[in-house]
């Protein structure tokens, strides 16, 4: 028996389609403690999440953190879970749904777009065993991280092609590794903030908080500390924001190490003894909400703020399947797959050559 798999539904002559792979970190299936430790455990095993020597991470893992972080989690997921369930499940679907009907709607070709996470479920193998199905021979791979990072678009990167490898007929593929400085990508938080602004007026202070990495990341040169940098910039200058008016920090830090600094919650418990009333967060580093998000800034770091004596925290949520949002991943997707879909136009010279091709295989032994 071949190593390599192929497609047993796969017939010579078959018209090929492109495929689009959405990528997001991942969710456990439920808040249940069990769950969560299975998630944890597939999530914090990633040697690019973690770089610690194996053998000492192991321990640490096994012996500290899965028999006492999913209870903490449990607590935590509950709070935001939905009627649908995890809420960056469920906006990452519909985030694909929309996709899938705007490219169906525009364009004649079969292209199809799957949604799948790093951890959890749908997985990338299953996602990818979805694509080779369809007789996708053209990938466009589109981890949902606007910056770079090792942790995350790396990962994505990693165990997207390990899966590919075991394909006899590996297929064409491109990869979209960061998007933080798009014109679009700025243009659409902007837009976010502002119709929020609209809504209910602007608060003192904006702070951009995005997830943590640990600090001798970046100095082994991971672009992501950077690019956050950049991105904050970026749409504080089309909000025409005083540089006194905007902040950024880093959440999510785990462990005693050195994390990328400033603290989100040192930083805001700093401005709640500094009496400030009203701060604005959003967090351009996620493109659909999730624990980090509703849990960790909206009602954590809410309560830190307010008790060191601050006025009101409010949240401004992420892009999810908003409509800008949606058509800007619509358009970048387009952009990089633009002579894909040139090539891929139906014509009567594609329909001869793939009955040719069709006839020769037959002749040599082909199923029909």
């Amino acid at each position: 028996m071949s190593r390599f798999l192929s497609n047993p539904k796969y017939k010579h002559g078959t018209s090929e389609s492109i495929g689009i792979l959405l990528v997001n970190l991942g969710t456990p299936r439920d808040f249940k403690t069990s769950s969560i430790r299975s998630y944890l455990k597939q999530f914090l095993s990633d040697p690019r999440v973690i770089e610690i020597p194996r053998l000492l991470w192991w321990l640490i893992l096994h012996f500290f953190i899965l028999p006492l972080r999913p209870r903490t989690s449990s607590k935590a997921y509950k709070k935001i879970w939905t009627e649908e369930g995890s809420p960056l499940l469920c906006h990452s679907k519909r985030i694909a749904e929309k996709l899938n009907q705007k490219f169906k709607d525009k364009f004649k070709q079969e292209i199809y777009v799957e949604l799948a996470m790093s951890y959890g479920e749908p997985s990338i193998s299953n996602a990818l065993n979805k694509l080779h199905d369809k007789f996708v021979r053209q990938i466009l791979l589109l981890p949902m991280y606007p910056q770079y990072s090792n942790t995350t678009s790396g990962s994505v990167y990693e165990n997207v092609c390990k899966t590919l490898f075991k394909r006899r007929w590996i297929p064409e593929f491109r990869y979209i590794n960061h998007y933080h400085d798009d014109p679009k990508y700025i243009k659409s938080i902007m837009i976010s903030i502002d119709e929020y602004w609209n809504k209910h007026g602007r608060g003192e202070k904006l702070l951009f908080s995005f997830h943590g990495l640990p600090q001798k990341m970046l100095l082994d040169g991971d672009p992501y500390y950077c690019q956050c940098q950049k991105t904050a910039r970026l749409i504080a200058k089309e909000l025409k924001l005083e540089k006194d008016k905007w902040f950024v920090s880093f959440q999510s830090r785990l462990g005693r190490t050195q994390w990328l600094e400033p603290y989100t919650d040192q930083t805001l418990i700093k401005w709640g003894k500094d009496k400030i009333g009203t701060v604005d967060v959003i967090c351009p580093g996620f493109a659909a909400d999730c624990l980090e998000t509703l849990e960790e800034i909206a009602i954590q770091n809410n309560k830190f703020f307010i008790n060191a004596g601050g006025g009101s925290l409010r949240y401004i949520p992420a892009l999810n399947e908003s409509e800008n949002h949606i058509s800007f991943l619509h358009d970048l997707i387009e952009k990089n797959i633009s002579d894909w879909i040139d090539n891929a136009t139906p014509t009567d010279i594609n329909k001869k050559e793939l009955q040719e091709s069709y006839i020769r295989a037959t002749q040599k032994g082909a199923t029909e």
